[in-house]
């Protein structure tokens, strides 16, 4: 299941049935204090942070959704030992045939397949041969596929954002605390080579006490938006339905770690605002055909979005959205501290008392000492074979390797409810003209406790 044919179907099938995700939406951000409730546990449930996987010598991997991303992560997934692909779904069963294709051909099994329609992963979950069930779907497919998978006894990993709703994030944390079985978002970014280097840095104590950060997703995409294929087909639809930052993890994510997110410290609250839209009605006055059914759509979410988040502990986050104005690829991707700052793109850093005065220095000067210990074991493998300049073979090779050494991942359910959440919060605060809406305590006074990690 991954892109919705035709580009009809945004108006009409895509529309209406996302119409029910996008009311419950608006019924979360407009009820008084639902940000800041908290939920009992599951009865008999313990936390699932610091669980290690049950070693596994060969890990067994569905995929559910092999359009662009899921195609991207079978690559990754194929070009690492102990592992085998036993079954994939897309609704669109060409897709699906041409990803089996290439298992066969790299010798990693014969995937079965699931292409009867919209829900066909509820009968692969059910299978006895599966450990781990990726999806790479739409992102209103993201929790059903993961909940259906843990149901049905398996570890579960998505794509970014895992959710769009808080009741969402609560409902993937309390299936994983039942089912005990992890809930993990691939959040790639965590395993690029600039945010591995930087988190490297802040644990040994190079910037000092941490005091501030800066994430975003800054990506032109205005093409991509108003393509009549794969992402084109259902990722422009929350533009005309919703306001705020949809896709807060890319920045986010990384930054969770360079301040111990969940390790000693949480996120707390945040404000949000946005500007007016203008960049998806001007790019569709300039390119797209007045017969089109896209101009029967309306677009509602502003096309920067700012947030500020306080953690607990104090330190504060800038996260930005903007997609749909011109502007190169930025993740800002910041910290500052009491002994030093590192700002990205590009990549640099300043430490107090350094030689040659108030100058930045860059990356260079500091990868013999502090490059991450993965990326000194694969990182000749990952920039040949991986991603997005190597992450995404990192990302998929540590998720290997914690499978089958037995270990807890980087990751869990708590990492991905609070990282998913300023989508909703700030949709909710923007509502309320920029009020302050509170981080549910997806831990339940977990975060308190430190952390080993990668």
């Amino acid at each position: 299941m991954s892109d919705h044919p035709p580009d009809e179907a945004l108006t009409r099938r895509d529309l209406l049935k996302a119409a029910g995700v996008a009311g419950a939406a608006y019924a979360l951000t407009h009820a008084p204090d639902v940000a800041a409730a908290g939920m009992p546990p599951v009865p008999g449930a313990d936390s699932m942070m610091g669980v290690p996987f049950d070693r596994h010598e060969t890990v067994r991997v569905a995929i559910v959704g092999t359009g662009l991303r899921g195609t991207s992560v079978l690559g990754e997934l194929l070009a690492i030992d102990g592992v085998t692909i036993t079954a994939l779904c897309d609704i669109v069963p060409e897709k699906a045939e041409r990803a089996a294709a290439r298992v066969r051909a790299a010798g990693k099994g014969d995937p079965a397949l699931f292409t009867s329609g919209d829900h066909a992963f509820e009968k692969l979950v059910e299978r006895d041969d599966i450990d781990i069930v990726y999806t790479a779907t739409p992102w209103e497919w993201h929790v059903p596929v993961c909940l259906a998978a843990l149901r049905a006894g398996k570890h579960a990993a998505t794509e970014v954002p895992a959710a769009s709703t808080i009741d969402e994030c609560w409902e993937l944390v309390r299936a994983s605390e039942k089912a005990r079985r992890h809930c993990l978002m691939m959040e790639n970014c965590c395993y690029d080579f600039n945010e591995m280097l930087v988190d490297n840095m802040v644990k040994q104590g190079r910037f000092g006490e941490m005091l501030y950060a800066e994430a975003a997703y800054i990506h032109d995409l205005r093409s991509i938006l108003f393509e009549d294929r794969d992402e084109g087909l259902w990722r422009r639809a929350p533009h005309t339905r919703r306001d705020g930052n949809f896709y807060p993890t890319h920045g986010l994510g990384p930054v969770a770690w360079y301040l111990d997110i969940h390790k000693g410290d949480r996120f707390d609250y945040l404000v949000s605002m946005s500007t007016p839209e203008r960049g998806l009605t001007e790019w569709r006055e300039a390119h797209v055909p007045r017969d089109s059914p896209k101009w029967r759509e309306r677009y509602v979410a502003g096309d920067i979005n700012t947030s500020l988040i306080k953690t607990v502990r104090g330190r504060t986050i800038t996260l930005q959205h903007n997609v749909t104005l011109p502007t190169p690829y930025d993740r800002l991707n910041s910290v500052r501290g009491t002994k030093g700052v590192f700002k990205d793109y590009p990549g640099r850093f300043y430490f107090d008392g350094q030689e040659g005065g108030h100058k930045f220095r860059p990356v260079a000067d500091f990868k013999a000492d502090y490059t991450h210990p993965l990326w000194q074991r694969v990182g000749e493998i990952a920039r040949a074979k991986g991603g997005h300049g190597g992450m995404d073979y990192i990302m998929a090779f540590r998720l290997v390797e914690c499978m089958r050494d037995g270990t807890p991942p980087d990751f869990d359910v708590y990492d991905a409810a609070a990282w998913s959440a300023p989508w909703p919060l700030s949709e909710a605060s923007l509502k309320r003209r920029s009020a302050p809406m509170t981080f549910p305590d997806f831990t339940r006074g977990g975060w308190q406790r430190p952390r080993t990690g990668a």
